[in-house]
C-alpha cells in the first residue's frame, strides 16, 4: 500500500498543474476595453467596447469559458451595438465568489445587480450553453428591460422527471482536477464541442487551460456542478417577451439541437436556426456563420428603433 501510495503521488507530481498568477493572465489577456465592478462581494471583470450610446448588448459564455469566447464577435457587434461581455462567476478573472453560492438564484441576482451598477436602462442578450441558461432567466426575470434574446444551445430545459435532481453527479476523483489538469485533457474536452476539431487551434486550447488555471476556478467549477439542481423551466420561459433567436450547430454533442423544439414550444417569440456541420461553440468553430445569423436577427430588432443603453 505504501508503495501504491508513493507511485500516485509521483504521478501526480508529474501532472501538478499549479494556478496561474492573476497578473500574468490579465498580461496574456486583458485589454484597453477590460474592467472590473463590484458585485455581490464579487471583482466582475468585463470588457466594454462599441458606441456607448448604443442599443447595450450583454454577452454571456458557457461552462469553463470566459469573455473571450467572444472574440471573433466582438468587432463586428461592437461597430453597431455597446457590447459588454463578462466573465462569469466562478470563471475567468472575476474567479471564485467569496461565498461560494453558485445557486440558480445567485447568479440571477449577481446579473440584475452587475446591470444596474452599469446603469443599463434597457439590454439584449446572447449566452451559450450554460449562460444561455443565465440569459433566458434574466429576460423572464425582468421582460421590460431585455430587448432582445439570442439562446445559442442554452441548458437549463430538462425533462420533468429531472426536476429536483443534479444534472452533474461529480465524482469525488474530479476533485483532483484541482491539482492535476494536464493540457490534454482540456484539448479532449473541447473536442467534443467541435463538429470538425481541425478548427481547433493551439492557441484556443492555451487560452482554454490558462483560464481554468485562474486562481480559485477549478474549486469553483467543482462546487457550481454540485450546486446545479434542475429546476422547471416553463413557467419562466412564459415571462420572456424579447424577441428570441434559438441557434444551435447541427452536430452538438453536448446540447443537441432537438433540445431547440422545447424552447420553441414555449417561447412567445422564437424561431430557431440550426447551422450545418457545426458543434456546440459554434461562435468559436468556424465564427462567422454563426456571427452572420446573429448580426442580422439583432440589427432587424434593435436599430429599427432606438433604445435607451
Amino acid at each position: 500500500m505504501f508503495i501504491g501510495a508513493v507511485l500516485f503521488v509521483a504521478g501526480l507530481y508529474g501532472v501538478w498543474t499549479p494556478d496561474l498568477d492573476r497578473a500574468e493572465l490579465l498580461h496574456r489577456y486583458g485589454s484597453p476595453t477590460q474592467h472590473v465592478v463590484e458585485v455581490d462581494g464579487l471583482r466582475i471583470h468585463y470588457e466594454d467596447s462599441g458606441p456607448p450610446d448604443a442599443p447595450a448588448l450583454l454577452l454571456l459564455h458557457g461552462f469553463g469559458s470566459s469573455l473571450q469566447t467572444w472574440d471573433a464577435w466582438t468587432p463586428q457587434l461592437a461597430s453597431k451595438f455597446r457590447v459588454i461581455r463578462l466573465d462569469l462567476p466562478g470563471f475567468g478573472l472575476t474567479g471564485e465568489s467569496p461565498t461560494q453560492n453558485y445557486s440558480e438564484g445567485q447568479d440571477l441576482a449577481t446579473l440584475v445587480n452587475f446591470v444596474n451598477t452599469l446603469n443599463l436602462a434597457s439590454y439584449s442578450i446572447v449566452g451559450h450553453s450554460m449562460g444561455g441558461k443565465m440569459a433566458w432567466s434574466l429576460a423572464a426575470a425582468q421582460p421590460e428591460r431585455v430587448k432582445a434574446l439570442v439562446l445559442m444551445a442554452p441548458d437549463g430545459f430538462s425533462p420533468e422527471a429531472q426536476w429536483g435532481t443534479k444534472p452533474y453527479e461529480v465524482p469525488a476523483t474530479m476533485g483532483l482536477m484541482k491539482y492535476a489538469l494536464p493540457k490534454y485533457f482540456v484539448r479532449g474536452f473541447l473536442d467534443a464541442a467541435y463538429a470538425d476539431p481541425k478548427w481547433l487551434t493551439e492557441p484556443v486550447v492555451t487560452r482554454y487551460h490558462d483560464m481554468l488555471r485562474a486562481p480559485g476556478v477549478r474549486g469553483a467549477i467543482l462546487d457550481r456542478a454540485d450546486q446545479t439542481v434542475s429546476t422547471n423551466p416553463i413557467p419562466r420561459l412564459k415571462q420572456i417577451k424579447a424577441p428570441t433567436l434559438l441557434l444551435w450547430g447541427e452536430n452538438d454533442r453536448m446540447i443537441p439541437s432537438s433540445n431547440a423544439v422545447h424552447y420553441a414550444s414555449v417561447l412567445q417569440h422564437s424561431r430557431t436556426e440550426v447551422l450545418p456541420k457545426l458543434g456546440h461553440v459554434l461562435q468559436e468553430e468556424r465564427p462567422d456563420i454563426g456571427l452572420a445569423k446573429v448580426d442580422a436577427f439583432l440589427s432587424s430588432h434593435l436599430l429599427a428603433s432606438t433604445h435607451a443603453p
